[in-house]
């Protein structure tokens, strides 16, 4: 691993008050949907993106979302701290895509898409999973903006960049450019930040998810399918698609309940 990504990731800041906030009303049982709104408010800019979700295809709400006690109400809480988190995230780092071929609002754009389609798929096969299958889609490629940010420094992007145009296996490119994939990028990010061990250890293994320990491969196993179906370079494209489902294959799922997955979020988004 390229000793600039190291050192990135020992300088990071402290995820803002604001998210501190979140996770504590999260995790208090007698809080709901009027302390997390209020929790949000506070934040100008926590309030415009999960307006925007909100009012995004992604998930589907019949009418407009004007306040975000209408958003927390209809999202959860789970999802609405999942959905803060995300956005954080990308705010405090710093976000320049341009190795990846993509703007950093793209890619931003390109996680909710991953998060969506975990999200629908899990309600579908494990329920109890989605919420934090959710999160943990959202935010597997989070290892790409520092990645990105290696490559630039190398002034390496218009050779990363033209290869990741044409690959079907972006972590083989990768890991050929800065010696690591963004999944390794990624859990030791939010190690760094004292995520939870089996969030990080699971985002950890999603390239790679044929090395994953037992108790996590399947959730390990779906963030590969799920980032197979959405890459970066070709998201929801006929051949990933195809590559997706021959991994969702491979290792055992419902292919028929993937692809109506797909296949909704494909109407949504276009």
């Amino acid at each position: 691993m390229k000793e600039s990504i190291v050192n990135s990731i020992k300088s990071l800041p402290p995820l803002s008050k604001t998210i501190m906030e979140i996770e504590k009303v999260y995790n208090d049982s007698e809080a709901g949907v009027v302390e997390m709104a209020k929790v949000i408010e506070k934040d100008p800019m926590v309030v415009a993106n999960l307006l925007k979700a909100a009012n995004s295809p992604l998930y589907g709400f019949a009418n407009e979302i004007k306040n975000v006690r209408q958003a927390v109400s209809l999202f959860g809480l789970s999802t609405t701290r999942s959905l803060a988190i995300g956005n954080a995230v990308r705010k405090l780092l710093n976000v320049d895509m341009e190795p990846y071929g993509i703007t950093s609002e793209r890619f931003a754009e390109i996680s909710s898409m991953q998060g969506a389609l975990a999200l629908r798929w899990f309600k579908q096969i494990a329920p109890e999973k989605a919420e934090a299958m959710h999160l943990m889609a959202l935010l597997q490629e989070t290892g790409k903006i520092l990645i990105a940010n290696a490559v630039i420094q190398e002034d390496e992007t218009i050779a990363f960049r033209s290869e990741i145009e044409m690959s079907n296996n972006i972590p083989a490119v990768e890991k050929s450019f800065v010696d690591t994939t963004a999944s390794i990028v990624s859990a030791m990010i939010f190690g760094h930040w004292n995520f939870d061990d089996r969030f990080v250890e699971t985002i950890k293994y999603a390239d790679y998810p044929s090395q994953a320990p037992e108790e996590i491969a399947f959730e390990a196993q779906a963030l590969h399918i799920v980032k197979t179906v959405i890459p970066v370079n070709k998201p929801l494209s006929e051949n990933a698609i195809s590559f997706g489902m021959n991994k969702a294959e491979k290792f055992g799922f419902d292919e028929e309940m993937l692809q109506e997955c797909i296949n909704e979020l494909g109407e949504a988004v276009n």
